[in-house]
């Protein structure tokens, strides 16, 4: 008896695609957030959850561990939304972490909405991937970490200089977190 070849069935993803991109007209309507990996000297690997206010360029957090879930995902974005408020939009890939029920669940209750890229298509998420590549090179390339305990320090580290002293050059030369403050000192009423 002869057997029928299979059809493929294609993955459903969730959440909104990022037909056009929107870009953020102001401070916390668009986070994107994005996954590293890195190693430690004996070859143990290091999940790194990197989040970003598109519109100040400010790197919101850097969270480091040798997994993460999409719970752990959530757990960090509490934290965020408390500090900050919720975000209009979170774009991100469509990684498991991120499309994850769960995830989509606690988003949506907070009336956060998700804008996924496009498989295989990194330029739809600009900040990220930019600030992943400085990130990169300028910390992750650079250190030989021992253990996850000493990478979150040394990033810590990198991360505040990164807001705080580190210029960048589409918010006219001055630091994230500078440039934030002024954001916010100027839409306060008089």
């Amino acid at each position: 008896m002869r057997q029928l070849p299979r059809r493929k069935v294609a993955k459903r993803r969730y959440g909104d695609a990022t037909n056009t991109l929107r870009r953020a007209s102001r401070p916390n309507e668009v986070w994107s957030y994005d996954f590293l990996e890195a190693r430690t000297e004996r070859g143990g690997k290091l999940r790194i959850l990197t989040v970003l206010d598109e519109y100040t360029r400010e790197c919101l957090t850097i969270h480091v561990a040798r997994s993460i879930s999409s719970r752990q995902v959530i757990q960090v974005l509490e934290w965020l939304f408390l500090l900050r408020g919720a975000p209009d939009y979170l774009r991100s890939d469509n990684g498991p972490e991120f499309v994850a029920y769960a995830l989509q669940q606690w988003l949506q209750d907070r009336h956060c909405h998700t804008l996924y890229i496009t498989p295989g298509s990194p330029w739809e998420n600009p900040f990220i991937e930019s600030f992943n590549g400085t990130f990169r090179s300028d910390c992750l390339d650079r250190w030989l970490f021992v253990n996850g305990a000493e990478a979150q320090i040394i990033i810590e580290q990198w991360w505040q200089a990164y807001n705080q002293r580190r210029p960048h050059s589409r918010l006219g030369y001055l630091p994230p977190a500078a440039f934030a403050e002024q954001v916010r000192l100027s839409l306060q009423p008089v």
